[in-house]
């Protein structure tokens, strides 16, 4: 067993590529949002803020992308069924800090391993899904996790 394990993840070319997907897509939708990126350690590595888009949306496109990599690559849409028939969580873990249970967030995968995660904020859940979603896949076509 190795004691010495490095994370693999992605840099900050790829996290450009992702938000420059990220807004793309959000045009493509007519939507307005606040991207981030951060990395396998949830470290963030990327961040805009479209014209228009809610201030709010900032703290909370942050908070996706580090539930996703906090959580080891769970993307935030998956939370709520993972925990709606368990009171003690429905009720305590979104109380814990940072934590997103609803769509937006999205883990960024290379050889099916989680190397970053993208959180995109400011329009309805749904839409936000579809933009990390397409978002994400601009990565592994720029060699991420080295």
């Amino acid at each position: 067993m190795n004691e010495i394990q490095r994370p693999a993840t992605i840099g900050h070319v790829v996290a450009q590529r992702v938000v420059a997907a990220a807004v793309a897509a959000a045009e493509d939708l007519d939507v307005r949002a606040c991207v981030a990126v951060v990395d396998s350690s949830a470290h963030l590595l990327a961040f805009v803020r479209m014209d228009g888009a809610p201030l709010l949306s900032q703290q909370i496109a942050e908070n996706k992308a580090y539930t996703v990599a906090a959580f080891n690559g769970v993307p935030t849409h998956e939370w709520w069924e993972r925990i709606a028939d368990d009171p003690a969580l429905v009720h305590g873990l979104p109380q814990t800090e940072r934590m997103v249970l609803f769509a937006g967030g999205v883990p960024i995968t290379h050889r099916r391993r989680m190397v970053g995660a993208v959180g995109v904020s400011g329009g309805s859940a749904e839409q936000d899904r579809t933009i990390a979603e397409a978002a994400s896949c601009a990565a592994p076509a720029a060699g991420s996790g080295r």
